[in-house]
């Protein structure tokens, strides 16, 4: 059970690469099922995950509670959905939930230093020089998320053709500051968004509502879109979006149903 829930706390917001680990989970023999029910239960510290009765506790032996019961429920799920066998990369937003109330709740305040960081350096400030055609996709894909942060928040940003770094107004990025979550739950999700992305821009207009998950993963991707576009699929490239797409997905499940 101990090694289960270690591999449950892996999570897409670290720094390792999604494929590999699922090609490591083939290698490993996976544990194999030892509950039969799986339920929500509802106390003082919050909806919890119930194994034949029996609250699930984080890696870092905490209680998995959690506030809204949709939230519960999606976890709970996730639980219910295994097979003979229980696969830990086949549940991300029960790892990303062990990430938040085990290593984002007790550093907030250092991750969220992390999210505003890639803010100064977002993706979206550095645009193409050439191809036309590129150029004009990132603007009609970026262009929307710049336009909303001016005129909701009044943080204005500096753009850069090519790799030239170009430093951001310290007032625009304390904008970025103060939407960054502080409880763990959505900042866990952004953060997670923001290296999924390579932008906290992108990760806080999904938090707010200002775009869809859809509309962020394909403004990310969109340099990457255009070279397929030129040359073609990669197999080993697509397998690894594919399996990105799966923690994004989840990420933003999570800020939907925190509550």
């Amino acid at each position: 059970m101990r090694d289960l829930i270690e591999g449950l706390e892996e999570t897409g917001a670290a720094a390792d690469d999604p494929v590999a680990r699922a090609r490591a989970a083939q290698r490993t023999p996976l544990p194999k099922r030892f509950y039969k029910e799986v339920g929500v239960g509802d106390g003082a510290a919050g909806y919890t995950i119930l194994l034949d009765g029996r609250p699930v506790r984080t890696p870092a032996r905490s209680l998995l509670a959690l506030p809204s019961r949709p939230l519960a429920e999606a976890v709970a799920a996730e639980w219910a959905a295994q097979g003979e066998e229980i696969n830990p990369f086949a549940m991300p937003l029960t790892r990303l939930v062990n990430v938040a109330l085990d290593r984002v709740g007790p550093e907030a305040e250092v991750v969220r230093d992390e999210v505003v960081r890639y803010a100064g350096s977002d993706m979206l400030f550095y645009r193409a020089e050439a191809p036309q055609g590129l150029v004009a996709w990132q603007a009609e894909a970026w262009d929307p998320v710049l336009d909303w942060l001016h005129a909701s928040h009044g943080a204005r940003f500096f753009l850069s053709q090519g790799v030239r770094h170009v430093t951001q107004p310290e007032a625009s990025l304390a904008q970025v500051r103060a939407l960054v979550p502080l409880a763990p739950l959505p900042l866990a999700a952004v953060h997670s968004i923001t290296t999924l992305t390579g932008s906290a821009l992108l990760a806080l207009a999904v938090a707010q509502g200002a775009l869809g998950v859809d509309q962020a993963w394909a403004a990310a991707h969109v340099d990457e879109d255009w070279n397929r576009r030129q040359w073609g699929e990669d197999e080993i490239a697509a397998a690894r979006r594919a399996a990105r797409r799966t923690e994004m997905d989840a990420a933003a499940q999570l800020l939907a149903l925190v509550g």
